[in-house]
């Protein structure tokens, strides 16, 4: 099933991830109110008015009913579509259930111009991300089908190591993923949430992204830490004709709880 948008020159979505949203609005994770973060997001996106928003993982903590019922609330004011993917922390039927609903939409594939989005599931039985064989199946199918002239790809777990703490929970099934995009020469690149880092690189002569995190931010360290540095997003901007280009975000919020934790 795809979600094809309307003709027009550039495209620009809004990536965010790793919410990490509680059962309460006034619930705290790593020394921040996450609700008021993507709340503070939404209010930014209400204004500009992106074509669509990619929601990339981790979107609730405690993967409640009531966490995902906060998540709708909050993001009900939005006139675009809204893609979801999976993270770690979160419940496969609560979100497919979420995605039935306005204005979240329950496609994987999103063709933009000469652009394809294929929207990765990389949530396995571990906080570790998995590319099994039904995912690889779909992403060929996927690719075989399609007459865009570019892939951009997005998932949730980061495909190749940060050398840092979070690798140990990075994507497990590695060699197959870039097995799969090098047997696809039209995938230009891959963006990923959980890393709640802001960078880009290059693999395979594949560009990497990772979006920083709507919550609070990790430093690329041995061990786990976090930083408050107010609530972040990325802009992406796919022209029509080929081209791609993004942005990382931030706003600046008053803080109410110290700004570094440590696990």
């Amino acid at each position: 099933m795809q979600y094809s948008f309307s003709a027009k020159a550039q495209y620009r979505l809004a990536q965010i991830t790793d919410c990490h949203l509680l059962a309460s609005a006034e619930g705290v994770y790593k020394q921040v109110q996450p609700a008021a973060h993507l709340a503070a997001i939404v209010a930014t996106l209400v204004t500009e008015q992106p074509d669509a928003v990619l929601l990339t993982g981790d979107l609730t903590q405690d993967h409640s009913a009531a966490s995902y019922q906060l998540l709708a609330q909050l993001l009900a004011p939005l006139s675009c579509p809204v893609f979801c993917l999976p993270g770690n922390h979160d419940d496969i039927a609560m979100l497919q259930q979420l995605c039935q609903q306005a204005p979240f939409q329950p496609q994987r594939s999103l063709q933009l111009g000469d652009w394809q989005l294929l929207l990765l599931n990389s949530k396995g039985d571990t906080p570790a991300g998995a590319f099994p064989v039904a995912e690889q199946a779909w992403l060929q199918a996927q690719c075989r089908h399609s007459n865009a002239a570019a892939i951009w790809l997005f998932c949730h777990h980061h495909p190749a190591p940060l050398h840092c703490f979070i690798d140990k929970h990075g994507q497990q099934d590695a060699v197959a993923l870039w097995q799969a995009i090098a047997a696809e020469p039209r995938i230009a690149g891959i963006g990923h949430g959980h890393a709640h880092y802001a960078y880009q690189s290059q693999q395979q002569g594949v560009t990497i992204v990772g979006c920083p995190a709507s919550s609070v931010q990790f430093l690329a360290t041995p061990d786990w830490q976090t930083k408050d540095d107010g609530p972040q997003w990325c802009d992406w901007y796919f022209a029509a004709e080929g081209s791609v280009s993004w942005q990382f975000r931030q706003l600046q919020l008053s803080r109410k709880f110290s700004s570094k934790s440590r696990q």
